[in-house]
């Protein structure tokens, strides 16, 4: 039986960061508590975050976790 494939989590969070906050990399990781390297990998696609991360995301960037973060089927 084949395996089903792994949604994929997609986000916002370069868009906002640049476009809205105007803030860097680093700036936005020390707002939410984490390395400016766990930013560049999340921006990346190459980590997902924790549910609590996400959420001090969306409450920094004020928007709801549905509006940075896709599930892609």
């Amino acid at each position: 039986m084949p395996r089903k494939k792994e949604p994929t989590l997609t986000n916002r969070v370069r868009d906002l960061r640049t476009a809205v906050l105007q803030m860097t990399q680093q700036e936005l990781a020390d707002r939410v508590g984490v390395t400016r390297q766990t930013i560049v990998a999340l921006e990346g696609g190459a980590y997902t975050p924790s549910l609590a991360l996400a959420l001090r995301i969306a409450r920094v960037v004020g928007k709801s976790t549905d509006e940075i973060f896709q599930l892609e089927e």
